[in-house]
């Protein structure tokens, strides 16, 4: 079977996920469209430019990705992948407004016989209950019948240029027997690492939102281990390092969790486990832990500054990254802004350093003015918050030159050897 004769391939979202996705697709098929409804993102990428920072410039230059916002070019389509993104509210609610909206363009244009893939991370269900009538409403076309689903849940994992698209295996699941066929057929162009058909939309559904809910509370438990180890007087690090060397040890490490995965997709599993009737308590536990991280690294930021006989009113703090995620520009739900907050209640207006996120939106989504790195001087405190490789390429020397003689430096990830930091800095790490 041709497959390029078959399958006429639209992408819906051109983000970390669907980019890649597009791009690797149309190495594979002829005329494939890239839609989004952001035309800055667009003109972005017709020039060369991903904000995401996970494509290079040469391979989008070289595309034949025909990019779009306008709906119309999804017209001739049958093969169409969602992949949108799916955040929550401010009440930890799943927000599906993106989702419906992708569904409700395709149902303007859909013909019968397609086929519509989601790659968003949702709970279970949501493909056939939620998306599948959304389209069958507005065209008019019964699903199941005039047009099939598909899941494929998204596995990148952004700044990592290992594990990469093709390097994942990829989970495919349609609503019946020929859909996941389809579905596995195409992904199977792009895909080295295989294709693992789930028996079902809703088993492959939960297995994603469970693959993130299951890190979150890894790193929630070496949190709380962090919070114990850090009353007894020990290093946490030096802890798991005598751990993992026994086989069956996960190491784990303490740190933020934010970004619009692993510190959203639980609550997608936790909202549907409510509507069942259950209340889940482990991953709301681990989820409660992790969100107190900032704050509770502003506080001991600020017990340090007292030990070292430093005011704290209006001291002189610096936070070097911002970004959710060393190496990457995403500021999605980062938590370094815990730390900003917190230490702002205090009187410290603190000075924020990220080589990659964007000066606008820092200063739109959070309120912060990111400095440069020549105005990192004279600081009583010193936060590495953000493990950019900017940061790791610097000698000790240039790292904490900017602190005072006897500043306080807080090294949240432990990238930093203590029995290097000269005296009388005090260190301390999560």
């Amino acid at each position: 079977m041709n497959l390029d004769n078959n399958y006429r391939i639209a992408v819906l979202g051109l983000g970390y996920v669907g980019l890649p996705v597009a791009l690797a697709l149309t190495e594979k098929f002829s005329d494939v469209v890239g839609f989004d409804i952001n035309r800055q993102r667009l003109d972005d990428l017709m020039a060369g430019i991903d904000s995401t920072k996970e494509v290079e410039r040469d391979r989008l230059t070289e595309t034949s990705l025909h990019f779009t916002d306008n709906s119309k070019s999804l017209e001739d389509r049958n093969f169409f992948i969602i992949c949108v993104p799916t955040p929550v509210d401010e009440n930890h609610q799943p927000n599906l407004t993106p989702l419906i909206k992708a569904s409700q363009t395709i149902g303007k244009v859909i013909q019968p016989g397609s086929v519509v893939v989601y790659e968003s991370t949702v709970y279970p269900g949501v493909t056939e209950e939620i998306c599948g009538p959304v389209i069958a409403q507005i065209s008019g076309l019964q699903q199941g019948v005039d047009f099939k689903l598909g899941y494929s849940p998204e596995r990148i994992n952004p700044g990592d240029k290992l594990h990469t698209l093709d390097k994942i295996t990829k989970v495919v699941a349609g609503e019946d027997q020929n859909t996941l066929e389809r579905v596995a057929a195409v992904y199977s162009q792009i895909i080295t690492a295989g294709i693992h058909r789930a028996p079902s939309i809703k088993v492959a559904e939960m297995a994603k939102v469970i693959e993130n809910t299951q890190r979150d509370l890894n790193i929630a438990f070496m949190n709380e281990l962090a919070l114990i180890c850090d009353r007894m007087g020990i290093r946490t690090h030096d802890v798991i390092q005598a751990a993992r060397t026994k086989w069956n040890f996960l190491p784990f490490t303490p740190g933020l969790v934010g970004g619009h995965c692993i510190g959203v997709d639980p609550y997608y599993l936790t909202t549907k486990a409510e509507v069942l009737g259950y209340h889940p308590q482990v991953i709301l536990a681990g989820r409660r832990i992790n969100d107190s991280m900032g704050r509770y690294i502003a506080q001991r930021l600020l017990k340090l500054l007292a030990q070292a006989k430093i005011p704290i009113q209006n001291s002189r703090i610096g936070i070097l990254g911002l970004t959710f995620k060393e190496n990457v520009p995403d500021l999605r739900n980062s938590r370094i802004p815990d730390i900003v907050k917190e230490l702002r209640e205090f009187g410290i207006n603190p000075l924020v350093h990220d080589p990659l996120a964007d000066v606008q939106e820092t200063r739109r989504e959070y309120g912060v003015k990111l400095v440069t790195w020549e105005e990192l001087s004279n600081l009583d405190g010193l936060i590495l918050g953000v493990n950019h490789q900017f940061y790791l390429d610097l000698s000790l020397k240039d790292l904490i030159g900017c602190l005072k003689e006897n500043g306080v430096l807080v090294d949240v990830k432990s990238v930093l050897d203590p029995a290097d930091i000269p005296h009388p800095i005090t260190y301390w790490s999560l």
